[in-house]
């Protein structure tokens, strides 16, 4: 289950599919090789068929066979609990370096109710800062809702890691902030939350 957060508040909550009909979010997708006549070549169906197969196979060969706990599923099994934010009021030379000295490079921002509207990048605030020697030489000045990206799109407890995998290759973001029943955040999936539960046990579920 999938939420989108904006400045307005919750604008969405439903599945990742009905997400991506109703809802107008900017996307990254990766190209895809094609024929003349505008289809995927078939040679390169195969192709991804037979690495997936020989992904999955080798995956399966390097798992420990004395595995007491199960498989990874879920986001609440993998997130971060202790999840730093900024919030929007914030200058964005303070939101910098929140991230800096908490060795992050994105954050969810808030707002005064403590409601999630959207969240920050290093990159994003760099486009108002200048850097020197790590060291802020420069800052425009804006606020972090003058740089942050909103709608955020953020994930419950239980959404499967999967599809919050895919959400990231989707919408081009590095990380999903994961919330209650109630709007509340409750925590944060990286790429490296993800990475780091494929290569630990118990293993992740990257397939059924």
């Amino acid at each position: 289950m999938f939420s989108v957060y904006g400045i307005t508040g919750q604008v969405y909550s439903g599945t990742l599919e009905a997400m991506n009909r109703v809802h107008a979010l900017s996307k990254a997708r990766a190209a895809r090789p094609v024929t003349q006549d505008g289809e995927e070549p078939e040679v390169m169906t195969h192709q991804v068929g037979r690495i997936h197969e020989e992904a999955i196979r080798a995956y399966l060969a390097m798992l420990p066979h004395d595995i007491e706990r199960g498989p990874l599923y879920h986001a609440e099994q993998i997130m971060e609990r202790n999840v730093i934010t900024v919030l929007d009021s914030y200058d964005v030379a303070r939101a910098w370096r929140t991230l800096r000295d908490h060795h992050i490079h994105q954050a969810p921002v808030l707002d005064g109710n403590a409601q999630l509207i959207g969240i920050v990048s290093e990159r994003d605030l760099l486009t108002a800062i200048n850097i020197d020697a790590g060291q802020i030489v420069e800052s425009l000045n804006r606020q972090v809702r003058d740089v942050m990206t909103t709608p955020v799109v953020a994930a419950s407890p239980v959404t499967d890691i999967r599809r919050i995998a895919s959400v990231m290759l989707d919408y081009g973001v590095d990380g999903a902030p994961v919330t209650n029943d109630n709007g509340r955040l409750v925590g944060f999936v990286s790429r490296s939350d993800i990475l780091r539960a494929v290569v630990t046990d118990p293993p992740l579920s990257l397939w059924r």
